[in-house]
């Protein structure tokens, strides 16, 4: 009896995973076949990445999300991992209010926190009388930042819990500096976790679509708006060809990532 619940669970599981990947692999299988209709008879092709090389306006929302991405993870994930240190090490006035505030971004849905950052982007421009601060680049950087920092300080918070601070006295004790407790003890320790949670912020900021398309100036945009409006004029499989991109260079970095996570937490015997 055990061994067919087991079978069935096992079995269960096999068709979630079937559920979520098939839509993925159809979509970057149908990258390579010629037709634009995805015909059949498969016919394996390049020409709709020939197609992406030419197609300006795609590229450029590819390259406006990617530098989005990139300077939010760099700033979230140093700002909430210094957060994450300050709520879990040290006691101040206020530290529940604002343990409890990081929250609402998360639970919110994103509709309304894009319509609120407009409002409240358009109130600041009107206010230096520079109604043009109301939306760009700058301000879904600025609203992709609000929205990781509460995942970062989550993430890098549940990894500073993991271990003991006497690891940290420990090395106090035995004559480090605070300097270098914090960069032979803390960082090591803390790195997985920050890893985690720049992985995290990339991926909310590179996905982000609500926040972009409420900020997001005239005649520029970022990929997620721009496959939104393509996919409204008419759908064209240059966009399975650049999805299939993200998919391998994604799956590329997390078997990387996959790899090196203990960060030299494994050694020989010889050593």
């Amino acid at each position: 009896m055990r061994g067919l619940i087991n079978s069935g669970i096992r079995f269960y599981l096999i068709l979630v995973l079937v559920f979520l990947y098939l839509p993925i692999l159809v979509m970057a299988l149908f990258a390579f076949n010629k037709s634009p209709l995805y015909g059949l008879p498969f016919e394996f092709d390049l020409v709709w990445f020939e197609a992406l090389a030419g197609n300006k306006r795609l590229l450029q929302a590819g390259w406006n999300s990617v530098w989005i991405a990139l300077t939010n993870t760099v700033i979230a994930t140093s700002l909430g991992t210094m957060a994450a240190v300050a709520f879990g090490r040290y006691t101040f006035r206020g530290k529940t209010l604002l343990q409890s505030l990081l929250f609402p971004p998360i639970a919110i849905p994103w509709l309304v926190i894009g319509t609120a950052m407009l409002v409240f982007f358009f109130w600041i421009g009107r206010s230096v009388g520079a109604p043009g601060l109301a939306r760009g680049l700058h301000a879904i950087l600025l609203g992709h930042v609000a929205l990781s920092l509460p995942y970062v300080i989550f993430v890098v918070g549940a990894r500073l819990n993991d271990y003991p601070k006497a690891l940290e006295e420990a090395a106090a004790t035995l004559g480090a500096t605070p300097w270098q407790v914090f960069r032979r003890v803390s960082v090591p320790i803390l790195a997985p976790g920050v890893v985690a949670a720049a992985l995290f912020a990339f991926a909310v900021s590179f996905d982000q679509f609500v926040i972009s398309y409420f900020l997001a100036p005239p005649g520029i945009t970022t990929l997620p708006v721009e496959i939104y409006t393509s996919i409204r004029k008419g759908f064209t499989p240059e966009i399975n060809a650049i999805s299939s991109i993200i998919i391998f260079v994604s799956m590329g970095l997390m078997l990387i990532v996959a790899r090196f996570y203990r960060f030299g937490g494994e050694r020989s015997g010889n050593e």
